[in-house]
């Protein structure tokens, strides 16, 4: 299709997946268990060590609300896509 794009551009907070600079959007690829998605099994924290992984995934989802908050501050436009 053309579109011109960049991956994991670290000038960027949150270092999204994917950029698509001329139209100011970019795109994150989040894994369920790693960002915390709630609305899938993959998500599910382990049953053993329940506090550091209760902890990780929470700072994990925070750093994700920073990043997009950042980047819409900035003017850009960003998509969330879960790999369920």
């Amino acid at each position: 299709m053309g579109y011109r794009y960049r991956l994991h551009d670290r000038k960027l907070p949150g270092t999204p997946d994917i950029v698509l600079t001329r139209h100011r959007k970019v795109v994150f690829v989040h894994g369920c268990f790693w960002h915390g998605h709630s609305a899938c099994r993959k998500g599910a924290l382990p049953s053993t060590n329940k506090a550091f992984w209760t902890q990780k995934i929470t700072k994990n989802q925070e750093r994700d609300r920073r990043a997009v908050r950042l980047l819409k501050k900035t003017g850009w436009r960003t998509l969330i896509i879960w790999e369920c």
